[in-house]
């Protein structure tokens, strides 16, 4: 599960504002800017902040992701009981690398609000007792400038292959399909260079995304290979399906079922397992559902971890209790750095407790008696340099008590990764990250 108080945490937060301010003097000089692409980009950060401080309208529009992956295979080595266990490359092989500051998309912090831990369901394969001597790290194929303006690296050959791989999926003929991308058009581009004369915008210009059209069908696949599938109308989905905001677990496990079989040729996914990430509270005490997922159970542990963390497919309800829109990312892990030995959980609850950690909450971890769950995850945001295992400890925040009896718990990571392997070890200092 990724759920953010309000977005990302892949930002710093004087990153954050500098390249907010950016986006607002661009979204100012281009004007209007439909409720529907803002409800689109709530839902392109996605899955990956709490929803409780989403306001009804935008909540009804974000409400659900189905999360799949097909798996990614290693060379392993048999253990007792049939396990294969990934081990690490030899010291030689691998490089030291660079932790990186925090950074946050958003404004706020990560974390998430129940009376109790164990009402926020997980189905992370990842447990304690399993033996992982190591997990890969894969470099970020793309990189951007001081004010994660301007990008480097994307591949458009293989956005457009990836585009009409998924209009295949979707049964779609390629000759009927109009190919294009998302630069602004001519009158666009006028009005922005107008506002903002005398500035470079170039940037802000150049296609970030290939597009196809067809039989009301909207496809668009962006420089981080996620693709989005548009529907409009949105579909509608049999009458005995609950699809909204207000979904209960029962209607939502249904749901899930029903959007397996019928989308099997879009999920495609060889042992697929649901999660149904449900328990988050709103602020007013309601509760709520994150998301509801399936992920690819075949393979490794190490496989089933990836598959958890990396090319994930989303399901998006509309106003109308329909199918608005599906969300496909599949992230370009070729560039693998190496195979890395990992800690264990125990000992990086020690470093949490040192203050070796990065997150976005506002406060010191209180001590060891407020840790209630850990987790082994992947960061991949757009601006990590390196997809790298992390363990997210989930703590109890005293300083969040909430009405209604709920309690915050918030976000920290500690790297997976031996500390022999990184520089920048993080250390918090008591500054919001």
């Amino acid at each position: 599960m990724k759920e953010y108080r309000e977005k990302d945490p892949e930002n710093g937060r004087g990153r954050d504002e500098r390249k907010q301010n950016e986006e607002e003097r661009l979204l100012d000089a281009i004007g209007k800017i439909d409720e529907d692409l803002v409800a689109d980009a709530v839902l392109e950060e996605g899955r990956r902040r709490r929803k409780s401080w989403i306001p009804a309208a935008v909540a009804a529009a974000a409400c659900l992701a189905l999360v799949i992956f097909a798996g990614t295979r290693f060379i392993l080595r048999d253990a007792p009981g049939g396990e294969e266990i990934l081990q690490p490359d030899s010291p030689e092989e691998l490089t030291v690398i660079a932790v990186g500051e925090f950074l946050n998309e958003g404004m706020g912090y990560e974390g998430m609000m129940a009376h109790d831990i164990s009402e926020l369901t997980c189905e992370n394969p990842w447990r304690e007792d399993m033996e992982l001597p190591a997990l890969p790290v894969y470099k970020n194929a793309l990189t951007y400038d001081g004010h994660y303006c301007e990008v480097s690296g994307a591949d458009f050959g293989a956005m457009r292959e990836r585009l009409l791989a998924v209009a295949d999926r979707l049964g779609l003929e390629r000759e009927e399909l109009t190919i294009g991308d998302n630069a602004p058009d001519e009158e666009t581009e006028k009005i922005i260079r107008e506002k903002l004369e005398g500035e470079e915008v170039d940037a802000y210009l150049k296609p970030t995304a290939v597009t196809a059209e067809a039989d009301g069908i909207r496809i668009e696949v962006d420089m981080q290979m996620r693709t989005r599938i548009g529907f409009e109308p949105e579909r509608a989905l049999p009458e005995q399906y609950h699809f909204t905001y207000e979904s209960t677990y029962e209607e939502l496990a249904a749901l899930a079922e029903y959007l397996q079989e019928t989308y099997e040729e879009l999920i495609h996914m060889e042992k697929p397992r649901a999660e149904i990430g449900y328990g988050d509270y709103t602020y007013a005490g309601e509760r709520m559902f994150t998301h509801l997922a399936f992920f690819d159970t075949a393979g490794s542990s190490v496989d089933q971890i990836l598959n958890y963390n990396f090319n994930r497919i989303e399901f998006n309800c509309g106003e109308n209790g329909g199918l608005s829109s599906v969300w496909i990312s599949q992230p370009d892990l070729s560039d693998l750095v190496g195979n890395y030995p990992i800690i264990s959980a125990e000992e990086a609850r020690a470093l949490l407790l040192k203050g070796n950690y990065i997150t976005s909450v506002p406060y010191e971890v209180p001590g060891g008696e407020y840790i209630r769950r850990v987790e082994l995850v992947y960061r991949n945001g757009d601006y990590e340099k390196y997809y790298m295992p992390y363990y997210r400890f989930y703590v109890e925040l005293p300083e969040e008590q909430r009405e209604h009896g709920l309690k915050d718990y918030g976000a920290y990571y500690v790297p997976a990764v031996e500390g022999s392997y990184l520089s920048d070890m993080p250390t918090w200092d008591g500054s919001f990250n």
